[in-house]
């Protein structure tokens, strides 16, 4: 009886521990919490969820994680804005800013942005919480997010990875959520980060297109834009200038004339230079004159602190990766970070062209990862085996027919009410401030929609919220154009 009783046991323990490491499809965990915004007392309730997406046959093809921060005692959620978040990559989860910049907790770090232990989270004071409702959401295969497929069939990858599948499917899921969480009054705004801003961009243009959702405002965070990435030297060498000039400055490497300066009062000379002079220096290749060639290589060492010599080498045409590598080679042998500049690595040479690693994006791991796994389990009470993606399975990614820019100026003509706000950090040497600037000013070059347009710089980088300074700034910002332009009692007309 007793080895019957054993056998028993043991199947059942078999059947319930050694399944499939499958995260449910379709479910919700739901937190009550308090913070402090500004001053003020706010209750608010945290939902954390899985919610699927459908195929034309109402078959589940993934399901997708996200946490839903919603106010409480609000009489009317339709009056109320609502903020639709993503982060970029491609492959990147939503981590970034739910726990570091809009949402009600930020990460246990300095006051510049480094990690510090315990790891963990604390509340943020800043938080937009107190003007608009928030949902996290993380795309497939980033966070808890996963394709779902039956029994010996394959991923159809087609239908995730690239720049218009990512957008058309979830445009879908989103019509959905906003349906099940009865949010379709809501003033509506997207924000997205680096490849997010790309993402968002589109999701504009497809959400009142073929969702019939119409949103107020789309805010691109350190945008990343492929169309200037990918064009002439001419172009992309002359945008990266004034962000070299910035990772100069605050690493005291430009001449006093330039390092007596205020970073803004220096900024301006650089980016004038970069568009009248530069631009049309380098659009003449290998045909420039010589001395025209050794004046513009000695104005760019001006600016930004490595010998005219690398540049000339370099055809006047520095890779940012060099620039990383090259900036402080001669001083203390160090490198500066991609994503935000202050940072510093140590690399196993001093020679190279290029950083061994991103000295930035290991700094900011060290925070991230043990904060976000412990705060939706422990805070937030999602608990799984599923391992959570920072960044997730999801290339080769399909870069063609890349219409975000146009589809997103489109997206502002046929809707008086939608305005566009950039967040850039000056120090960020991936997606660039000025690059950003350079896409406000493409996306309408009638000049008619410019009113609609802003941009905001911070001194930091990438996330430019790390920083304890630009994290209140930027959320007052962001917090400011929700209230400017949610509910004005205007008429959609020209």
């Amino acid at each position: 009886m007793r080895t019957l009783l054993t056998a028993i046991l043991i199947i059942i323990y078999h059947v319930l521990w050694c399944q499939k490491n499958m995260i449910p499809s379709d479910t919700t965990v739901v937190t009550n919490h308090q913070t402090t915004i500004n001053g003020n007392s706010l209750s608010y309730t945290a939902t954390t969820g899985m919610q699927p997406l459908w195929d034309e046959n109402g078959d589940p093809i993934a399901t997708l994680f996200y946490t839903y921060y919603q106010k409480k005692n609000v009489t009317d959620h339709g009056k109320r804005p609502l903020v639709i978040s993503f982060n970029g990559g491609p492959g990147s989860a939503s981590v970034w800013m739910h726990v570091a910049y809009t949402g009600p907790k930020v990460l246990n770090i300095d006051e510049e942005g480094y990690p510090v232990q315990p790891y963990g989270v604390q509340e943020n004071p800043y938080s937009i919480l107190d003007v608009a409702d928030i949902v996290f959401v993380n795309p497939v295969n980033t966070g808890y997010s996963r394709t779902i497929t039956k029994e010996g069939e394959k991923v159809d990858r087609d239908h995730f990875f690239g720049i218009n599948a990512d957008i058309q499917y979830l445009a879908e899921w989103l019509n959905t959520w906003v349906t099940r969480n009865n949010r379709w009054l809501s003033p509506k705004y997207l924000i997205g980060e680096s490849y997010g801003g790309t993402r968002v961009s589109g999701l504009a243009h497809e959400l009142q297109n073929r969702q019939w959702m119409y949103l107020n405002g789309v805010i691109l965070v350190s945008p990343a834009d492929y169309k200037s990435y990918g064009a002439d030297n001419a172009l992309s060498s002359a945008l990266n200038l004034p962000y070299m000039a910035a990772a100069a400055w605050y690493h005291n490497m430009q001449p006093e004339a330039l390092q007596s300066k205020d970073l803004l009062d220096m900024l301006p000379e650089v980016e004038d230079y970069a568009v009248n002079e530069l631009m049309p220096a380098l659009a003449k290749g290998g045909f420039i004159p010589d001395d025209e060639r050794k004046a513009i290589a000695d104005k760019i060492a001006y600016f930004t602190g490595v010998d005219a010599q690398e540049f000339l080498d370099h055809n006047l045409d520095m890779p940012t990766s060099y620039f990383w590598k090259e900036l402080l080679r001669d001083r203390d042998g160090k490198t500066i970070g991609r994503l935000d500049s202050r940072y510093l690595g140590i690399d196993k040479k001093v020679a190279g062209e290029r950083p061994d690693y991103n000295s930035e994006l290991k700094s900011w791991l060290h925070s991230f990862t043990p904060a976000i796994n412990h705060y939706i389990r422990e805070e937030l009470g999602f608990k799984t085996d599923v391992k959570y993606n920072m960044f997730g399975p999801v290339h080769p990614w399909d870069r063609r027919n890349d219409n975000t820019r146009d589809n997103l100026r489109q997206a502002m003509v046929e809707n008086p009410y939608l305005n566009v706000m950039f967040q850039s950090g000056y120090y960020d040497g991936a997606t660039t401030y000025f690059n950003a600037k350079y896409t406000m000013w493409q996306i309408d070059p009638s000049g008619k929609l410019k009113d609609r347009l802003s941009f905001k710089g911070y001194r930091s980088g990438h996330m430019m919220y790390l920083r304890r300074e630009d994290l209140k700034t930027a959320n007052d910002d962001l917090r400011a154009f929700i209230l400017r332009t949610s509910n004005t009692g205007k008429s959609a007309q020209y």
